[in-house]
């Protein structure tokens, strides 16, 4: 395959995950389809894997754990929600390999080991939400494409206690939150900070808390930092073990930056998540991830499947007399 050949692929290749853009603020013609910078940006990994006859490699740091928050959730495991977001990957890399036979590999880097302790998952519901993680991947059509990494699937960390994983990981890759506080006064990062905080407070002011606003959202500020501190220690590690592989995120990406946002299932903002949120079946044959709180609101039927909480329904409207 000649060296336009290999481009040419690799463009073909990206396309239909750059349909799925998960956009940050755009102007002109990027806000509406990929401009050359976005495109582009990550062609030459992809080249590379074309170039040798090798699948496409992409990492996805996510998954990490059902928010604590029930009123955003269903429970601990995961439900609907993660599986509409596992099918559409599982179909994504099929309709990579219609282009380009060897196809693509998604490896899912499940990022809630990594900060447990900040976001306020015990490690238990860790360990229970990624065994059920990898069931769902391995009951989708093969050959999926998909795959699960976790902190523990490092050799050096295997059996050590969950606090000593999350210690050493700090330890090798993590910047000094002073440097990451200047970072954010300074307006870098400011966006995914304002975001994390938000996530963290909603986690947080439950039935159950008895504090007051200010307290809760000073201590979302402060946990805010250790988790972007984490999360980008993670992907530093992922970026040392799969050098070759395209990066992407589950967060908004400034134009033609290294990580690639995408969308997993539709949302109505650019910042939910499976793991923050309930899928709720639209009753045209769609689903769109909501709160829980929103889905019952809306006077949304839960669906039970095997007897656990799985989704929400939208009734159909009664009709009106005549």
């Amino acid at each position: 395959m000649s060296d336009s050949d290999v481009t040419r692929v690799a463009r073909r290749v990206m396309e239909p995950v750059l349909r799925h853009q998960r956009k940050g603020q755009r102007t002109g013609s990027c806000a509406l389809t990929p401009c050359p910078a976005c495109r582009d940006a990550h062609l030459v990994r992809v080249e590379r894997c074309i170039a040798a006859g090798e699948p496409v490699r992409f990492v996805l740091p996510a998954f990490p754990g059902k928010s604590p928050n029930t009123a955003k959730v269903l429970g601990v495991l995961p439900d609907m929600a993660e599986k509409l977001a596992l099918e559409f990957l599982s179909g994504l890399t099929e309709r990579i390999r219609q282009v380009y036979a060897p196809g693509a590999e998604i490896l899912i880097c499940s990022d809630g080991r990594v900060f447990s302790d900040a976001v306020g998952i015990p490690d238990e519901h860790i360990t229970a939400y990624q065994r059920e993680m990898q069931t769902l991947i391995d009951a989708l059509p093969q050959p999926s494409g998909i795959g699960l990494f976790n902190l523990e699937d490092m050799p050096e960390l295997a059996g050590l206690p969950h606090d000593r994983m999350r210690e050493i990981l700090s330890e090798r890759y993590a910047e000094p939150l002073e440097q990451l506080r200047k970072r954010v006064r300074a307006g870098e990062e400011a966006p995914l900070y304002r975001a994390i905080t938000r996530f963290l407070f909603e986690d947080g002011n439950t039935p159950e808390y008895t504090g007051s606003r200010s307290a809760l959202q000073r201590d979302a500020r402060a946990r805010a930092y250790v988790v972007i501190q984490r999360s980008k220690a993670w992907g530093d590690l992922l970026a040392d073990r799969f050098p070759g592989a395209v990066r992407l995120s589950i967060h908004p990406q400034a134009c033609g930056a290294d990580k690639l946002g995408i969308h997993l299932v539709q949302t109505p903002d650019n910042w939910l998540t499976p793991w923050h949120s309930v899928a709720l079946d639209t009753g045209d044959g769609g689903h769109v991830l909501i709160k829980r709180s929103e889905a019952e609101e809306r006077g949304a039927e839960l669906v039970r499947i095997a007897g656990r909480p799985s989704h929400y329904v939208l009734s159909a409207p009664a009709a009106t007399a005549a």
